[in-house]
Order: structure tokens, then sequence, then C-alpha cells
């Protein structure tokens, strides 16, 4: 027998005792069921104490506290007090009641064709599933929490009653998704719009619940949504976690919290202005550098291997350099910084070179690939240390001959 609603604490006797479970012949521990999960707590005799770490259902009819570190042992016979953890028992509370509540905000806002696909309710968050064709809008959500929270401050009473299912229908009550019902069903009455089946656990006024807020929304299937949300202490703990990161990310940026919008868009502001200063600043190195390159050339080629700059400076650098007079095509090679390797080759216009072909085989030489395009091949490589290796066969693929 289920006395978990009316009573924390029971005196029972121990039917059974086996593969680390208990059965109670009366228990206030609630059993996972509708989407609400398992109690915790003790069981205590005068021979040994046992932590149970869930309850759920065994053979019909049935509890089973499954248990976890026993001090001493329990026996079949025994009277023991079965305690469940009330703090807990009282959180997971809160978010049952609430997941009520937000069922019937969803359907308000969103339109009746919102029905509950699944749900999980914890101690800490509520998991609602649900069926709706596209994301919820930011205005819709605000909507959503805004109706739950003014039940919730209506403070009035929970009223959670047994009855037929004659009656039940009656009162217009919702039958949740994936529970099974027999003549005789508890119908929770939370507030003045939510009417709901359902045999859970639940606060006794809305006030209990606190305040409601949402952690996230989104799709898990075709025209399957998602939404979890916190109550109670664990939305105070969201609030606060949530405003530690503003004062933090503030303090990085240097501004007070509440205008920390405007620092990070200054800031940003400021970053795009160096990062086009420094653009500008490597462009006019590189082609400062290709003067000193071209000098190099043989035949119209410019082999060269340039380290200390990345893929972007180097491809700067080519492209500067295939432009100076007397060069045909420039081929690079780096070994980055970050690991790896970079090759390169860039023709001038009308030269009798094809960029790819020239450093198809140096590319293989760096255990890398690609580079395509006639005027224009890039290749990146994992062995950066066969860098000089690369460059030689590319020397031989433009006719020139290799060097030491």
């Amino acid at each position: 027998d289920f006395v978990g609603r009316d009573h924390t604490s029971a005196e029972a006797t121990i039917l059974l005792v086996e593969n680390d479970s208990v059965v109670l012949d009366r228990t206030p521990f609630y059993a996972e069921s509708g989407g609400q999960i398992g109690d915790t707590g003790l069981i205590e005799t005068k021979t040994g104490k046992a932590h149970v770490v869930d309850t759920v259902y065994g053979a019909p009819g049935q509890t089973r506290h499954l248990l976890g570190t026993v001090e001493g042992h329990l026996d079949v016979g025994q009277t023991a007090t079965a305690t469940i953890d009330e703090e807990r028992r009282a959180a997971i509370a809160r978010n049952h009641t609430a997941t009520h509540l937000l069922h019937y905000a969803l359907r308000e806002v969103l339109g009746p064709h919102v029905k509950q696909q699944g749900s999980w309710v914890g101690p800490d968050r509520l998991r609602f599933d649900f069926s709706h064709y596209e994301p919820i809008t930011p205005e819709q959500m605000a909507a959503i929490e805004d109706l739950v929270n003014a039940d919730v401050l209506t403070n009035v009473a929970a009223t959670h009653e047994e009855m037929s299912m004659a009656d039940a229908q009656a009162r217009g009550a919702i039958a949740f998704f994936g529970d099974k019902y027999g003549d005789v069903v508890r119908v929770l009455e939370a507030g003045p719009h939510s009417v709901e089946l359902c045999g859970g656990t639940h606060v006794s006024a809305l006030g209990d619940i606190g305040l409601v807020k949402v952690v996230s929304e989104g799709s898990i299937g075709s025209n399957l949504r998602r939404i979890e949300a916190v109550s109670g202490a664990g939305a105070i703990d969201l609030l606060r976690e949530q405003q530690h990161i503003v004062a933090e990310a503030a303090s990085v940026v240097g501004v007070p919290a509440e205008t920390l919008v405007e620092g990070v868009t200054k800031r940003m502001a400021d970053l795009k202005a160096l990062e086009a200063e420094n653009k500008k600043l490597r462009s006019l190195a590189a082609a400062g550098r290709s003067d000193e390159l071209a000098a190099s050339a043989q035949n119209g080629v410019v082999v060269a291997r340039v380290d200390g700059v990345e893929r972007d400076d180097l491809k700067e650098m080519a492209m500067a350099l295939r432009t100076q007079d007397g060069v045909d095509v420039a081929i690079l090679g780096a070994a980055l910084e970050g690991g790896g390797a970079a090759l390169l080759a860039a023709v001038s216009e009308g030269a009798p070179y094809n960029a790819a072909e020239l450093i198809a085989e140096a590319a293989r030489a760096i255990k890398g690939g690609g580079g395509k395009g006639e005027a224009f091949a890039m290749a990146g490589g994992k062995d950066g240390g066969a860098i000089d290796e690369a460059l030689n066969l590319a020397r031989q693929a433009a006719g020139l001959k290799p060097v030491d």
C-alpha cells in the first residue's frame, strides 16, 4: 500500500529481501511512473539501516525499494521504519505540478493542437515533450512563463482527488500521454486552468512551486519538441548562476554589469578595427617580402620556404609575388606553428604552368592533399618536417634542379 501522499515516514513489515531490493507491506516511497522518478531515503530496523537509491514497480502491485549502502542486515518479517528524503520529494512535487501548469500554458499560447508526448520529473528539473510544428519564439516563451507564474502567484490550493473516470471526464480532465487508467483515477486540479489525470505527487498550494523558469526548448523529432524548466530553489540557482556569469563577463570586459552589452559591442568594434589594421599590415609585409623573394627567381620561377607565417599570410605573399616583374610562378611552403605544413603555387597570367600540377607530388610528400586550380593551388599536410623535400619536388616539377 502506498501511503506517501499523506506521510513521509511509515512503520511497515518487510515481506521480501532479494537482489539488493526490499518489498514492504506499506510504503511512503513513490515508485517511478508517469514520468516522475522514484523516491530515495532510508529503511531502518533494529538490526540494520539501508539507503534506498531508487523506487520502482516490480510485479503488479509490488513496490521494490532498490538498496545502495546497507549497514547491518534486514530480514523478512522485521518491523521497519521507512522514511523518504522529504526535501527531495518536495522538489519533485514542485516540478511535477509545474509540468501541469506548463502544459496548460503551452496550449493557451500555441494552440489546442499541443499534446503531451512524454515527460520526466526529477528534483532538479522537469522535461516536457509535446507536439508542435515550429520553434517557440522569445515572445511566445515569455507569454508561457508569465501564464505559469501568474497561476503560481495566486497560491490557490492544488487538489488531488480520487474519482471515477466518468466524473473526471465530466470535469474536463486531460489524460497525460502514456499513462494507463482504470475505472478509478486521480485528478489534479492545479489552479483555475489546469485539470488533468495524474497519479504522481504534487504540492498542496501553487505558491509552494516558487518561480518557474524555462531553461531550454528545441526539436527532438518531426513536429515534436522538448522543453526543460526549473522551479523553486532550482530557479533561484539558475538565476544566481546567470548573474555570476554576467558579473564575470563584465569584469573581463572592464565595464559595470548593467552596461555589459554596450561594453561588449564597443570591444567588438575595436577588435574589428584592429583586425582590419592587422590585415593591412600583413599585406604590406607580404608585398615587401615579395620584392626580396623575386630577386631569387630562376627562369621566372621562385621556390622558397617561408616559416613563421600562417596560411593566409603565405597566400598574400604568393599573390603579391606572382605580380612582380620577371616572376612567372611562385611556389611557397611553410611548416606551420600550430603543426602541419602548407604548400602553394601561384601562376602569373599567361605563364605556361599549371599550379595544381606543380605541387601535386609535393603535397603527397607532406602527407597531404588538395591543391586544385590552374592559376592558384594550395595544399595542406600533416608532416611539417618534410617541407624541404616537398619544395624540391616542386622545383623539379617546374623544371629546376633540386637543391641540397
